[in-house]
């Protein structure tokens, strides 16, 4: 047996996320539908996590196994590809050792999320939150400093529990645009359920006038105080890398 580890990108705009599910369209069912079929068996893929629906990859993994080693793995995965959707694209694959787990191993993951505070174009609207009206930036980004470092992150959640108990560190925070585009990239050691997105959607609007610098502060050291996080779009984030 051998084991394989894929770097995969996708356009998540028409899919329910990357978990598989009976009857939705995900990322996983259409990669396990096209190697099973290629393989002439049935191979179940692991990704490094799960992608929410409608979130993008750049870099997203997975690890699978294959009975006998597939010489030309190029090849190999140029035949996936011909057979996958266009909107979802194997990058890289690669052989691993038999212990290796896409998920436990990974170190690290950097995410990005792009905004824009204009109109968009036709062809980057499935990919940029179109943000209206006066955006402080000053204000937005110390909001994002605030979540550098090791939190409890149970306010920026949709999770019910959590075995490391909602604790998360995130190394990183980082922002830069041209023109009118936006990028804020995120470096950290996991991301829990919407977290991301709920950073995103409450520092916004912290900087739109509409809550609080102070509120946000509070939630994360407060998890008695009833604070509802605003929930950035899907479409404008981007699992970038997975670090091993």
């Amino acid at each position: 047996m051998k084991r394989i580890l894929a770097v995969v990108e996708y356009d998540g705009t028409a899919y329910q996320g990357w978990q598989k599910q009976i009857n939705g369209q995900t990322i996983q069912n259409q990669i396990e539908k096209v190697l099973s079929k290629i393989l002439n068996c049935p191979i179940a893929i692991y990704g490094s996590g799960r992608t929410d629906a409608g979130v993008h990859a750049l870099g997203q993994t997975f690890h699978f196994d294959v009975e006998k080693k597939i010489e030309d793995l190029k090849l190999f995965k140029h035949s996936i590809n011909c057979l996958l959707q266009k909107d979802i694209r194997i990058k890289s694959l690669k052989y691993v050792n038999h212990n290796f787990h896409a998920r436990l191993n990974a170190k690290s993951k950097t995410y990005m999320y792009l905004f824009s505070l204009n109109e968009l174009s036709a062809f980057n609207y499935p990919f940029i939150y179109d943000v209206h009206g006066e955006l402080n930036f000053e204000l937005f980004k110390q909001c994002l400093n605030l979540f550098v470092g090791r939190h409890n992150f149970i306010n920026y959640t949709s999770k019910e529990e959590d075995e490391l108990g909602y604790v998360r560190t995130i190394h990183n925070i980082s922002i830069k645009h041209t023109k009118n585009i936006y990028r804020i990239d995120f470096q950290g050691d996991g991301f829990m359920r919407y977290m991301i997105r709920f950073i995103v959607g409450t520092c916004l609007a912290c900087g739109l006038g509409k809550t609080s610098f102070e509120d946000i502060k509070r939630s994360l050291i407060d998890f008695s105080m009833k604070f509802a996080p605003i929930k950035a779009p899907a479409k404008g984030l981007f699992l970038v890398k997975v670090k091993y």
